[in-house]
This record gives structure tokens, C-alpha cells and sequence, in this order.
């Protein structure tokens, strides 16, 4: 199978359970829950996503031709010095792609693989660190791993406060709030810190890589 990777980059991971981590990001392009295109947006299931995931020409993106290739780029991010590889398959919607081929090879390279997904398809039982985001009108079939990331609110309705105390019976090790970074980010931030107060089973998270400036 080949691969079509969006963009890859050496940075620390800037959110959630794992922030500040040092990490290799392969975002993957595609994505099942909208296009990219953003006279599509308005018509999507996830319309905040604030990721370009659209092709292959993103820093160091291009086609793969095999999992070996694709899992020897990411080796070479990483650098020297074996301990603490740590590799993040983010997108779009990573599970479009990920296969036994390349869970493997990234594994024979010492890493430790983490996938941030919509969770409406199943994660590959070889990651080693799941995190699922839902968005609002999806059916979400991945309703356990280790971490939940919630943004909230999400716009066109979005998810109730019932959602959210069905979603805390969901099987994750962690229940996150983040707050969605738009146009009215301060009132988002104020609900998200409300809802957290009232369910202490939630903690909140927040994006720290665009606050430090980091991919």
C-alpha cells in the first residue's frame, strides 16, 4: 500500500495528556468527515477543523510507495538516540490509512505510536496511544483508549451537556474539554472551564503550541 502524507515534522506535541512531548507528526491527507475544500465546509460533519490536510505538498509531504520508506522519513526526523521515539498519526483522519504494514515498521524503528482521530473508524489495535476526538453528527465506533479530547462547544449545534455525560462512561484512561479556538475563543474558553468545573471527571486541555508558536 502507498501512503499520502500531507506534511511531517520534529516539534512536542502541544495537547493533551501528552503535551510537551517530543514528537514526530505525520499528518496524513484525506479526511471522511469533510473535504478540506472549504466551500464544502458549511455542508460538512466537522466544520471547525483548522487543519489544511488537502494533498501532499506540506512540509516534507509527498507519496510513499511502502510502509519502509514512509517509517525511515519519520526515523530521520527523529534523529539520533533510540530512547523516548515517539510518533504522532494525526490528519485529516489517520485511519484512512494506517495498516498493519506501517504500525510494524514503525515499531522495527523503536517508536512508540500515538493517532489522533475522529474515532468513526476503528484504531488499529498496534497503536500504543489512542486518542479519539468526537465531532458532532458522527458515529463514533472507537469509544475506548486512552485519552478523550472533546472540543467544545462545536458549532451547528454540537454536542449536549447529555452528550458529554454519556461520552464520560465511554472506556478512556482521560476526559478532556478543549476549547474551540474561533472567532469567539474567549467565550468558548469560559463554557469549556464551566463544564470542567461541574464534572470533575473532565479536565480541560488547551492548544499550548499555537500560544508558543510551534507547528
Amino acid at each position: 500500500m502507498s501512503y499520502a502524507v500531507k506534511e511531517m515534522f520534529l516539534t512536542l506535541q502541544g495537547e493533551g495528556v501528552q503535551a510537551g512531548r517530543r514528537a514526530v507528526f505525520l499528518r496524513f491527507a484525506g479526511c471522511n468527515l469533510w473535504s478540506g475544500r472549504e466551500q464544502d465546509r458549511a455542508t460538512a460533519v466537522c466544520r471547525f477543523c483548522d487543519t489544511d490536510f488537502v494533498g501532499t505538498d506540506g512540509l516534507r509531504g509527498g507519496k510513499f510507495a511502502d510502509a519502509d520508506r514512509l517509517a525511515d522519513a519519520a526515523l530521520g526526523f527523529w534523529g539520533e538516540g533510540v530512547e523516548g521515539r515517539y510518533i504522532v498519526l494525526t490528519g485529516g483522519e489517520p485511519m484512512l490509512q494506517v495498516d498493519d504494514a506501517l504500525v510494524d515498521a514503525l515499531h522495527d524503528r523503536g517508536f512508540t505510536i500515538a493517532i489522533e482521530s475522529n474515532g468513526t473508524l476503528p484504531a488499529h489495535p498496534g497503536i500504543d496511544w489512542i486518542c479519539i476526538s468526537p465531532k458532532a453528527g458522527s458515529d463514533v465506533v472507537q469509544r475506548s483508549g486512552h485519552e478523550l479530547k472533546l472540543v467544545w462547544p462545536q458549532p451547528g449545534g454540537g454536542h449536549s451537556v447529555a452528550d458529554v455525560d454519556a461520552m464520560a462512561g465511554w472506556a478512556f484512561d482521560h476526559h478532556l474539554i478543549q476549547p474551540l479556538d474561533d472567532a469567539h475563543a474567549p467565550d468558548n474558553a469560559r463554557a469549556a472551564i464551566a463544564l470542567v468545573l461541574d464534572r470533575p471527571q473532565w479536565r480541560l486541555t488547551v492548544q499550548a503550541h499555537k500560544y508558543l508558536g510551534l507547528r
